[in-house]
């Protein structure tokens, strides 16, 4: 099956498989040395609801603060030198572009990275110390759209925040990392915002052992994928209301929702004041910094919203790119 998706060089998308187990396992041979294994962690008295283990992957220690980095050297890696010299582009909420700046601050590549307005000043001021930074819309589709066009103008290789089999299969690594830490896990519960990783996870588990059930979690105010898949198609929400920003897409990817439409097991919903708990319960009981959006499977198991009994569950603490001032405005 293929979908067309903006990810290269030109006026004209790239059409693209779906990636497959193979891609991501290759995946991984790409980025393993350039990755932290981030760790897993549990904590001996939480045990939250119906008799659970829950453990964490925690994400936020990753390189750059964040899972996306995974995708990004996976694609990066991809480009031709061609495609690499009139510089790369992409659009964010922050952590993505996080990755993109500094894998082209590695390799000495130009990068521009466009954000909306609702991004946090303390992501745009770490992102200017390694590529040029425009604000541009007020919401991830509008940046993104601009970006593209912009792209198109400079002959620049545009970068997909996640709608792009690179970028899916560098964030399906997690899932083998996870596997090989807890061999007989039961659901890993990941944050959705366009559905990036979630779609990397599905693509591996559903392939190697098709029993661990995967749950996305999206933010309320920014359900996009959540109300997709309920509807059996591709929906775009008029507008986004969340402290999440990290995961505010109003429109999920071609790409990533024909994966979770095949295999996610559920997809629940957290208000903003559960993501606010979940983030005061990981530095209270775990002494763990997460942004709000890293923070949103643990936000939906405290919240009661997972209904799994005397299970292993890995939730996924995808980052951690927040400033002790925004968190202590936020949590008040």
């Amino acid at each position: 099956m293929v979908r067309k998706i903006f990810n290269t060089t030109g006026v004209e998308p790239e059409v693209d498989k779906k990636p497959e187990l193979q891609e991501i396992q290759k995946a991984y041979e790409t980025i393993r040395d350039k990755i932290f294994m981030t760790p897993v962690v549990l904590h001996e008295n939480f045990n939250v609801s119906n008799n659970n283990k829950v453990f964490l992957k925690l994400e936020n220690l990753q390189k750059t603060g964040a899972f996306k980095i995974r995708g990004v050297i996976n694609k990066i890696s991809s480009l031709s030198i061609k495609e690499k010299e009139n510089g790369l582009i992409c659009a964010t909420s922050g952590n993505h572009g996080f990755g993109v700046a500094y894998v082209c601050n590695m390799e000495g590549i130009k990068a521009l990275v466009v954000v909306p307005e609702n991004t946090p000043e303390s992501k745009v001021q770490h992102l200017k110390r390694f590529a040029d930074v425009e604000v541009r819309g007020k919401t991830y589709l509008e940046s993104f759209y601009y970006a593209r066009e912009i792209g198109k103008e400079k002959k620049m290789t545009f970068i997909h925040g996640f709608d792009d089999p690179y970028i899916i299969a560098g964030q399906g690594t997690i899932a083998i990392e996870i596997i090989q830490q807890i061999p007989d896990i039961d659901c890993i519960i990941a944050p959705i915002g366009g559905g990036g990783l979630v779609a990397g996870i599905l693509t591996y588990v559903k392939n190697v052992k098709p029993g661990i059930k995967v749950i996305g979690v999206q933010a309320q105010g920014a359900g996009s994928m959540y109300w997709s898949w309920k509807k059996g198609r591709i929906i775009e929400l008029e507008r986004i209301n969340t402290i999440a920003e990290g995961i505010a897409v109003k429109k999920p990817g071609e790409l990533t929702f024909s994966i979770v439409q095949r295999y996610v097991d559920d997809i629940v919903l957290v208000s903003d004041e559960e993501i606010k708990n979940g983030v005061q319960f990981l530095f209270d009981e775990f002494k763990i910094v997460s942004e709000f959006a890293g923070a949103v499977a643990i936000s939906a198991i405290l919240a009661g919203k997972i209904k799994i009994q005397s299970k292993k569950i890995v939730c996924i603490v995808s980052g951690g790119n927040i400033s002790l001032k925004e968190l202590a405005k936020n949590l008040s």
